[in-house]
């Protein structure tokens, strides 16, 4: 379990046919955004801080490597929460990064929210503005399993010549 405080750290990220929605929809909940710490990627970021007048720390540009930046932040536990305004119907040539980014999520238990409507639910729970019990996931077996080809190499008993017998 990981108790998540009441103020969390969120993870913010738009691909572009969608960073209109995503200022739209945290201008509508600015004073909720207010007392949590931001993070994005970098245009979105760059978009948000100006836009909301608040704090964001801006990460690189997703193509760039941001969203590969946020999913290390969930991974070490930096993140607590992400809000992925992503474009379904508009390839990214970035799409293995975002697949990453939404697996590493739900491999460590992080709430996401896709689209505005899951942003609007979720952003509403009263488990925003109060501490929340994570359940981490426990990944001491696979973290401890054993791999394949990782046994001590073992000497030759005789040495070899290089010639036949």
């Amino acid at each position: 379990m990981k108790d998540l405080a009441p103020r969390k750290r969120i993870g913010l990220i738009a691909h572009d046919n969608k960073k209109k929605d995503l200022v739209e929809w945290a201008l509508y909940n600015r004073a909720m955004l207010a007392m949590h710490d931001l993070v994005a990627t970098g245009t979105t970021g760059a978009l948000l801080g100006r836009q909301l007048d608040l704090p964001v720390t801006s990460l690189q540009s997703g193509p760039l490597g941001g969203d590969l930046q946020i999913g290390a932040m969930i991974a070490d536990g930096s993140i607590d929460f992400l809000v992925f305004f992503w474009d379904p119907l508009e390839p990214q040539p970035h799409d293995t990064d975002v697949k990453s980014l939404l697996r590493i999520a739900v491999v460590w238990n992080i709430p996401v929210a896709c689209d505005r409507a899951s942003a609007d639910f979720m952003i509403s729970s009263p488990l925003m503005t109060g501490s929340y019990e994570r359940r981490v996931p426990d990944y001491t077996a696979h973290n401890d399993r054993e791999i394949p080809g990782d046994e001590p190499e073992r000497a030759d008993p005789e040495p070899s010549t290089g010639g036949s017998r």
